[in-house]
């Protein structure tokens, strides 16, 4: 309540001359009161306020002067306010001799009219006298907020215990309700319901005890306390609990009983409930002990999914760290294959002569080009080789490699095929297929050191919605052993790269990872069944080619290209890259072909001499360049020279997201012959 009391009082003075207002100040300041002065009545207006603990006003100041703002001020203050007015008169004092004081007591109400000249002793009193009743008015506004803040506070306890309150006066016999306390008992806010609906709608076998214990609370005043089943209009029964308090008005001496009202039915039908269980407590126990157990198994389940979902996350965190490390490695791994390759084509044509050099040569070229090889499985792991994916047969390349794979499994492997007549198109990149499908065969024989049946199956399979693969067709390939076979844990593990179970020099571990990688990259998926001592099946999904025929023909391998005898052409041609030893490389083996070659090392480089009137036939780029790369280097020379003819030479096999420029690629490493090979096609003879 003291917080609502003004830490300073504040009293405004209007007094034209300015000896009255210095008076007021000195006398006010004795009687520990602020003054603030106001220049014209309209700053006097302007600044009523109920912090205002008084007025000194002097008579001519309101003499002749429209006072109707300083009434409706006063007929607006709030119940508690009474504003106190001191005016200082000059001729007649009070009302009783000067009918205009009279005037401004009607108009200010609460008026103290002092004439001048006065004693200071007096003009002291008489303001001591207003702050006094002006404190009594700050008293009596601070208990009529925390009266109304206490209402809010019940009001809210109610609400939130969801109680309705009500009062009956015990002498006219008239209810009132709140809308909390007639949902009670069923009706709605707007409903009437007096004391006679409220004892009609009482269970008539508890009506004789809540009437007898009304009667005990006005006898002897006691509180009134009773739980009852009521009624409700619809005709269904509900629980009432009732607490009410018998008050007594001082003036009037009035009775009335004062109380709140829940809805208990919830309650009493859980007491009842559970009184009904205690009578059955050994199947109680029976049935909560099996519902804790089916609670904890379920527990249980919920902590191995989610184990399992963060194992998933983390291997699929790992995989993609790998991958990204693995391409990275694959694209710098071609880089210096393309240097070893592209020197190694330019060695042979001058050791021709000296056989055993040319025999080194060749050896060393098969090296270079198993590191090939074991670079595309790296990027067959990081889903980055470059596919060529067509709708093809898969039972006609399966049959084509029948052969094949009879002498890589060996005689003791006894190769059973379940091939369809008929088939349709799968979406696939042959040579990859045919390479994982190699690969698959040659576990299968690893798995069987002492021989047995691999069986190679073609079928088609649906894929409904909801799985780890799109729904729809899909082609299966699969490979069937009855080998040795994997625990769990090995075959959780088979796809990780370089997780091997054969011997130490006797396996790479990136046969089943490449398959993988190659299977997601073809949209499919590849799937591992295994059991010890049972064997292994792995499945080769690849979805069906839409809108391609039921059989699609077996692509016709296109006749190597054999190095013209006859002279080329030769043509201007610029190269781009970043590595000096790829660039090198290849302006020797194009300038080995017999054309003119130009050599930059940066994209700003190369834009500089295709800006300047230089004869350029082609331009030669690396993809993967610092500050500009051989796509945005291409989107610029276009714009010099639309016409000009790009080749991209890159060690990525896919373009990233966003290169927004399809080009010729020739994929590194390369050898002289397919740079001739891919020159020819875009330089023509």
């Amino acid at each position: 309540m003291a917080s609502r009391i003004p830490s300073r009082y504040l009293a405004l003075v209007l007094a034209p001359a300015g000896r009255d207002a210095v008076v007021a100040q000195a006398l006010l300041k004795e009687a520990g009161i602020d003054m603030a002065r106001c220049v014209d009545l309209a700053d006097f207006q302007q600044a009523l306020n109920d912090d205002i603990c008084m007025t000194v006003v002097t008579e001519e100041a309101l003499r002749s002067s429209d006072l109707r703002g300083i009434a409706a001020h006063v007929a607006g203050q709030p119940p508690w306010s009474d504003l106190p007015f001191i005016v200082l008169t000059q001729r007649g004092g009070g009302p009783e001799r000067n009918p205009a004081a009279g005037r401004l007591a009607e108009i200010l109400g609460n008026v103290t009219f002092l004439e001048r000249p006065f004693h200071p002793t007096t003009f002291v009193s008489v303001a001591r006298t207003a702050l006094k009743g002006r404190q009594r008015q700050y008293d009596a506004r601070a208990w009529i907020e925390e009266l109304h803040e206490g209402e809010e506070r019940l009001q809210t306890a109610l609400a939130a215990g969801r109680l309705g309150s009500w009062e009956l006066d015990m002498e006219t016999g008239v209810l009132t309700t709140s809308p909390a306390c007639k949902a009670v008992f069923g009706r709605a806010p707007e409903a009437s319901f007096t004391y006679a609906e409220l004892v009609a709608s009482i269970h008539s076998d508890d009506r004789p005890a809540m009437e007898a214990a009304v009667r005990v609370t006005v006898e002897t005043g006691s509180d009134y306390a009773i739980e009852y089943r009521s009624i409700w209009p619809d005709g269904s029964v509900h629980w009432a609990e009732i607490h009410a308090r018998l008050v007594k008005d001082i003036g009037t001496r009035r009775s009335r009983m004062v109380g709140v009202s829940a809805d208990i039915t919830e309650r009493k039908v859980g007491e009842d409930r559970l009184r009904r269980l205690n009578e059955t407590l050994e199947e109680r126990v029976a049935e909560r002990t099996a519902e804790l157990k089916q609670a904890h198994d379920a527990v249980l389940a919920q902590v191995d999914q989610r184990e399992c979902a963060e194992e998933q996350l983390r291997q699929a965190q790992k995989m993609e760290m790998i991958g990204q490390l693995t391409g990275g490695v694959a694209h710098d791994f071609n880089n210096l294959l393309m240097a070893v390759l592209g020197n190694l084509d330019l060695l042979r044509p001058r050791v021709a002569a000296d056989p055993d050099a040319a025999r080194l040569i060749d050896i060393a070229s098969q090296g270079a080009q198993r590191g090939a090889a074991l670079t595309q499985r790296l990027l067959a792991f990081a889903r980055r080789q470059d596919l060529q994916v067509q709708p093809r047969d898969m039972v006609a390349l399966v049959s084509g490699m029948r052969d094949l794979l009879a002498r890589s499994v060996g005689s003791r492997i006894e190769l059973r095929l379940d091939l369809p007549s008929r088939i349709a198109p799968a979406l696939m990149d042959a040579n990859q297929v045919e390479l994982a499908l190699l690969n698959l065969a040659v576990n299968a024989r690893d798995a069987m050191p002492d021989g047995g049946p691999v069986t190679i199956r073609v079928d088609r399979a649906e894929m409904p919605p909801g799985r780890d693969l799109e729904p729809g067709s899909y082609i299966r390939l699969i490979v069937r052993d009855g080998g040795h076979g994997m625990d769990a844990a090995t075959l959780k593990k088979a796809t990780d790269p370089f997780f091997t179970t054969k011997e130490v020099g006797k396996g790479t571990g990136l046969g089943l990872s490449m398959i993988h990688g190659l299977a997601i990259q073809l949209k499919g998926t590849l799937r591992l069944y295994s059991e010890v001592g049972r064997g292994t099946s792995a499945e080769l999904w690849l979805p069906v080619a839409d809108g391609a025929c039921e059989a699609a023909e077996e692509a016709v391998p296109a006749p190597a290209m054999a190095r013209p005898s006859t002279p080329v052409t030769p043509r201007t041609i610029l190269v781009v890259d970043d590595d000096v030893l790829i660039s090198m490389t290849t302006v020797m083996m194009i300038g080995d072909l017999g054309h003119r070659v130009l050599e930059a090392n940066s994209g700003a480089k190369a834009l500089q001499i295709l800006g300047s009137d230089e004869v350029i036939d082609l331009l030669v780029t690396d993809y993967s360049m610092p500050r500009m790369t051989g796509a945005e280097l291409a989107k610029s020379a276009r714009k010099l020279r639309p016409g000009l003819p790009i080749l991209l030479a890159t060690g990525y096999a896919e373009l990233p997201p966003g290169a927004g420029i399809d080009l010729p690629r020739l994929a590194k490493p390369y050898q002289q012959e397919q740079l001739r090979v891919e020159l020819a096609k875009l330089l023509g003879p």
